[in-house]
């Protein structure tokens, strides 16, 4: 039996308002349309649901055990619709954010901070992970990756300013060792190495006028976490490349060294991104437009 359950949406117009005309003005077709799906209904279950005069429509005793059974149904499929009518029209509900640990403590979470103010209603997660994460499959609503790497179909937006990294050591670690003047100096020094979830170490970028180089660092110490490398750097282990933002409060009391300054240039800043979202909530399209205006 080829029935699908759209197929029943004119019986419940029929059975409830007892007339073609009323449940055809109902569903804006003609009477002849209604009546006709009907016809097929009936055709396809083989049994007659409604006994029709020229001045009145009711049910058969089959046509009344069907729509007793049939109208909660509908009845409930419909305060679901209803339900969710507040997704589309008021920011509420639960938006899950994606974001690289660094992205998510320094440009997400202070803008999540604003956000929830003026939201109160929306919950935000923001979960931090460092791995390259299909926000899609994973059921995100959004990430926040360096632009570099996100996908070219996806929609971006900037986190606040550029980013700009710093190479840092103690004094400590300065007093017996050189500070190096260019970015080839390091590879006699211990630094400590950076290296990304899936097994790669991070090169060290530096550029200075129109000159561009990559160092491969050398030294004992690796760690996948730039919270450990600026500790490890706190504590005169050897030289670090972290986040300027990370290190600054350092620098600025003395407890880290700053070097390579000139060749410490800003590259482009995290990005919050999502795919095409044609019919997005209320809430998503609030918190896209917050961050449009405050990033």
């Amino acid at each position: 039996m080829n029935v699908k359950i759209s197929d029943f949406e004119p019986f419940i117009a029929v059975a409830t308002f007892r007339s073609f005309r009323l449940a055809a003005e109902a569903a804006g077709v003609t009477s002849s349309a209604m009546s006709h799906s009907i016809r097929q209904l009936e055709e396809r279950l083989k049994i007659r649901l409604f006994n029709r005069t020229t001045r009145s429509v009711s049910l058969t005793d089959a046509g009344h055990k069907l729509f007793e059974s049939l109208h909660p149904l509908f009845d409930h499929a419909m305060d679901a619709i209803e339900a969710i009518n507040d997704y589309r029209d008021t920011p509420i509900g639960t938006l899950r954010i994606n974001a690289v640990r660094l992205g998510g403590r320094y440009r997400l979470a202070p803008l999540v901070a604003g956000f929830s103010k003026v939201y109160p209603d929306v919950r935000v997660e923001i979960i931090q992970d460092d791995n390259l994460v299909d926000i899609v499959s994973s059921e995100y609503d959004a990430g926040v990756r360096l632009r570099e790497i996100i996908e070219k179909d996806m929609i971006s937006i900037p986190l606040g300013q550029p980013v700009r990294y710093a190479v840092v050591a103690s004094p400590e670690y300065l007093q017996t060792h050189a500070s190096p003047k260019q970015p080839q100096d390091l590879l006699d020094h211990s630094c400590i190495q950076f290296r990304y979830p899936g097994g790669r170490s991070y090169q060290w970028q530096f550029s200075r006028d129109n000159e561009r180089t990559g160092i491969n660092v050398k030294g004992m110490l690796e760690v996948n976490d730039l919270d450990v490398s600026l500790g490890l750097a706190l504590d005169g282990a050897g030289i670090s490349y972290v986040l300027y933002e990370m290190a600054e409060p350092y620098i600025n009391n003395g407890k880290l060294v700053s070097i390579l300054e000139d060749w410490m240039t800003e590259l482009p800043s995290f990005y919050l991104y999502y795919s095409n979202r044609k019919y997005a909530s209320a809430a998503f399209q609030a918190f896209v437009e917050y961050i449009k205006t405050h990033h």
